[in-house]
């Protein structure tokens, strides 16, 4: 975790579905790459937090989106540090083999949105960000790399709109098709 000047932070749920168990040799591969993927996201410039499984090392055990889903919560001090990580790292070769340990989504399975520098968003919150992603599209409250907003335009625009009721944004995104992932 690195100490941070940034007021705001950028968090980012992204959900996977498993072709496979996690114990079908034919995911060993990508199993494999997690504690490297992990630990290399951990130093990673820009890194703030990850969400980690209590007594894990990861949170491939949790399951909120469905028994099939894996979770990547986590939280960056720009979309500049996400990205480098993501696509400009070895998590690259992941992104390359994707599709032989998940399903393809058809949906938003990405989602980005700022917090106060310091907050650590639950997989709730997490998940009604992307039900707000999927029921009204980009907007300064739940983004993506390809339509993002700064962190002042997303403070400007909670101040406007009030948040969705959770429940309902919760049920929404527990009903989740495929996804592939854009962090592990």
């Amino acid at each position: 975790m690195t100490a941070s000047a940034h007021t705001a932070h950028l968090a980012q749920l992204n959900l996977a579905t498993l072709r496979h168990a996690l114990d079908d040799p034919r995911v060993a591969p990508f199993v494999e790459m997690l504690a490297p993927l992990n630990t290399a996201a951990d130093v990673a410039p820009g890194f703030v937090w990850r969400l980690v499984e209590e007594g894990a090392v990861d949170a491939t055990g949790l399951r909120p989106a469905g028994e099939d889903v894996i979770v990547t919560l986590s939280v960056w001090e720009t979309p500049e540090a996400l990205w480098d990580f993501a696509y400009r790292s070895g998590h690259l070769e992941a992104m390359r083999r994707r599709r032989e340990w998940f399903e393809r989504h058809v949906e938003a399975h990405l989602v980005l949105w700022w917090v106060p520098a310091g907050h650590r968003p639950s997989v709730g919150e997490a998940l009604e960000r992307l039900a707000d992603l999927r029921a009204h599209g980009p907007s300064p409250r739940a983004f993506t790399f390809a339509s993002s907003f700064t962190a002042a335009e997303a403070a400007q625009h909670l101040q406007a709109v009030p948040p969705a009721r959770p429940e309902q944004a919760t049920e929404s995104a527990r009903t989740t098709p495929t996804g592939d992932p854009a962090s592990v």
